[in-house]
């Protein structure tokens, strides 16, 4: 995990430091529960405020207590203690549970999220154009988000294949995804991401045309064997999802034989970094 404080979240309160850790292997960040509760209360003894709150939530049952972790965070004395912390959806939640006119914005920029969410139910054609409009905002173009949206609808097409073979939870989706990532490219998805500079960024985003070709290739051919072979639950689906990374790895190294450099790259999208010194974002 990494210690740092994460740009856009601090902007959202008022330029208030809120302490975040990141975990890669979860892809999430856990945020100061104290840092967040001083910046909505404006609380003397916002550790105190929190133990109240706290109580409170326990005694109505609530699920928030029972997902807050402990992790080393530092202190204005720089030595390292640990401090309640919550993921991004318990933050979320937190924010809910505290009566203060600071998180009003807040709550209200939740309500407009399910509002988003309704409105695409009745119309999920609004959500792909809100998707279209996203990436056009980013610079990328139109043949670029045509191929994106190819990907995501392929990728629907292979997870619905590992379904069929007994394939059901989400972290096996993750593991079959790996297999298949560390064949071709030698990485996991997590640690692709670390490669590239990127976190809860989509991966496929940041690639090259010829990352995104090798990708496909990989889970296509995956989809393929799979159709054909039959295999059923983790263990003989993993022995398959290898098989289609080798068959995307083969290509990787024709190509780089024949262009004499790495298909790999480090580049990513994003109009920010993120420094490893003080785990800020900086605008490129």
């Amino acid at each position: 995990m990494e210690e740092g404080k994460l740009q856009t979240i601090t902007k959202l309160f008022e330029g208030n430091e809120i302490r975040s850790i990141w975990d890669s292997e979860k892809e999430d960040y856990y945020f100061s529960v104290v840092d967040v509760i001083r910046t909505l209360t404006y609380s003397s003894n916002p550790r105190h405020y929190w133990v109240v709150l706290k109580s409170r939530l326990k005694e109505e049952g609530s699920e928030l207590v029972t997902k807050c972790d402990q992790l080393k965070l530092r202190s204005s004395d720089g030595k390292y203690y640990k401090q309640d912390v919550l993921d991004t959806e318990g933050i979320f939640r937190l924010i809910e549970s505290v009566p203060s006119p600071n998180a009003e914005p807040f709550k209200m920029w939740l309500a407009s999220l399910g509002k988003e969410r309704i409105d695409d139910v009745f119309d999920p054609s609004k959500g792909i154009d809100k998707m279209i409009d996203y990436y056009l905002k980013k610079g990328y173009t139109l043949d670029w988000i045509e191929r994106r949206i190819k990907a995501i609808i392929n990728r629907k097409k292979l997870t619905k294949t590992w379904q069929e073979n007994g394939i059901t939870e989400n972290y096996e989706f993750g593991i079959l995804t790996n297999e298949i990532y560390k064949e071709w490219s030698g990485m996991k998805a997590s640690e692709y991401k670390e490669f590239k500079g990127i976190r809860k960024e989509s991966l496929r985003d940041n690639m090259t045309d010829i990352e995104i070709i090798l990708t496909d290739l990989g889970e296509l051919t995956t989809r393929e064997l799979t159709k054909k072979m039959k295999p059923y639950g983790l263990k003989e689906n993993k022995d398959i999802a290898k098989k289609g990374g080798i068959v995307a790895k083969n290509t990787k190294e024709n190509l780089e034989e024949v262009l004499g450099e790495t298909v790999i790259s480090n580049k990513n999208n994003l109009n920010y970094k993120y420094l490893n010194d003080s785990k800020q974002i900086e605008n490129k």
